[in-house]
């Protein structure tokens, strides 16, 4: 069986790879492991060293990189130049406070002496996602290389020239070999590795389904996994709330990445006093947006990742509308080669249509309007998902109360749900649990020991 490489934008075939058999697998988790075996004892700045090379390829590379992004997953080129910046960034951060993050944690127990050691804890199996090809691996990979861990990485089928391109990027920087592995393989075989005793922690960036499968496997064996699912994110506008600005940011936090994003803005919920104003605001800067080819600088939405990306989102227009949905704007595919979709604005989705609690994964707003602030709230709430989520509001302190009701791994205020290297990324219910990038990033897959000291005299 073959993994192709299809570039969205004319839904033609660039290259193929062949999945990796079962006993080249097996070579690669021996030799990772024989690797971590050395590595755990090398030094932070050893490990720092071997990461700024990684970032410093990054940004030497970025044309071509991004360019590879693009082409495999139909990423607008300029997103994919912030992209590898973004990666570089992470790869920087954590060789930079790795150590500090890492250092021992003196206690002070009631007799004796005592410290918190942090210290690896094997062989990694990561499963990422298409949707951000270099970032997603940056996050995972970077922190539990520092912390002495060795990396086994199943990347998505759709963006295997990606994938070779990042454990190229390992080599040249480097990297011995069985540190960082790229793994040629399904889904299925890779919810199969987690048992293997050798792999000693799972991290998986993807569907609910893909996230269930592998904690299953993980919790039937004992192991640490982290997961980042999916997530339908409220975008709450306040009735004091800067409207143009409001408007600015919805358009970026539901169009980033062509909409295909965990944490895109995705549920438009408005108060009365201003819902009819914002609402025909947004409408109309959607309405502005061409899509088209996402190498075009012109360009401002690209196409879907995939044809079967494509036809799953029209399918589920169709059946909110069916459920009683209304379109405002959009909702078709554009006719022309390529994954191409209309920029979509959904209306009238009740608690009763079949999709109200499905994320949509692509250029589609749904907005809501409501009473007050308590039902603005409760509606956010009011999903299977808790990622992140935004609340628009010139009271700051008021922001907060609310940021402090709303049940989600993360809340920004007057901001979209976004990404950088020294916030803590992660959800709740069903987006997952664990937290990636910050201090807390680097504390999933590590064997945080005790060592206490006694002398003779103490009580037993």
């Amino acid at each position: 069986m073959s993994i192709k490489s299809i570039n969205p934008a004319t839904n033609k075939v660039v290259k193929a790879f062949e999945e990796m058999s079962v006993s080249t697998v097996e070579k690669s988790i021996v030799k990772s492991e024989q690797t971590f075996a050395i590595w755990k004892k090398t030094t932070y700045s050893e490990r720092a060293e071997l990461l700024y090379k990684v970032a410093g390829l990054l940004r030497e590379k970025v044309k071509d990189l991004a360019e590879l992004i693009t082409l495999e997953m139909g990423k607008l080129y300029s997103q994919a130049e912030g992209e590898i910046a973004l990666s570089a960034d992470i790869f920087d951060y954590y060789a930079n406070h790795s150590e500090a993050f890492l250092a021992d944690k003196i206690l002070h127990p009631s007799h004796g002496q005592a410290l918190v050691r942090h210290s690896p804890i094997g062989v990694l199996l990561g499963v990422q996602p298409w949707n951000f090809p270099f970032y997603q691996v940056a996050r995972f990979a970077a922190p539990n290389i520092m912390v002495g861990n060795t990396i086994l990485l199943k990347h998505a089928s759709l963006v295997p020239q990606c994938a070779q391109a990042i454990q190229d990027l390992f080599l040249v920087a480097g990297a011995p070999l069985g540190l960082y592995t790229n793994l040629f393989i399904s889904g299925k075989r890779a919810s199969e590795l987690v048992a293997d005793k050798r792999i000693k922690g799972v991290s998986l960036t993807g569907s609910e389904a893909a996230g269930a499968s592998v904690a299953t496997e993980a919790g039937k064996h004992l192991k640490k996994s982290v997961l980042e699912l999916g997530g339908s994110d409220a975008f709450i506008v306040l009735e004091d709330a800067n409207i143009d600005k409001a408007v600015e940011w919805a358009v970026v936090g539901r169009i980033n990445n062509n909409g295909e994003c965990c944490v895109a803005s995705k549920r438009f919920i408005a108060v009365e006093k201003i819902a009819d104003e914002f609402f025909d605001k947004l409408q109309n800067k959607l309405a502005e947006l061409v899509v088209g080819d996402p190498m075009d600088p012109s360009t401002h939405v690209g196409p879907m990742s995939s044809e079967e990306a494509a036809e799953n989102i029209i399918d589920q227009i169709q059946r909110a509308v069916d459920g009683g949905a209304k379109i405002e704007l959009g909702g078709k595919r554009i006719k022309q080669a390529g994954a191409y979709v209309e920029v979509t604005v959904v209306t009238n989705m009740l608690p009763d249509n079949p999709v109200f609690y499905e994320e949509f994964f692509g250029p589609v707003a749904v907005f809501f309007k409501v009473k007050n602030e308590q039902e603005a709230i409760d509606l956010a709430n009011d999903s299977p998902f808790g990622l992140g989520g935004s609340v628009f509001t010139q009271d700051i302190e008021r922001g907060k109360q609310i940021a402090d009701q709303i049940d989600s791994g993360m809340v920004f205020i007057n901001h979209p749900t976004w990404t950088q290297a020294d916030l803590p990324f992660g959800g709740i219910k069903g987006s997952g649990y664990g937290r990636e990038l910050s201090e807390l990033g680097i504390q999933e897959f590590v064997n945080k020991k005790l060592i206490r000291v006694s002398d003779l005299n103490d009580p037993f």
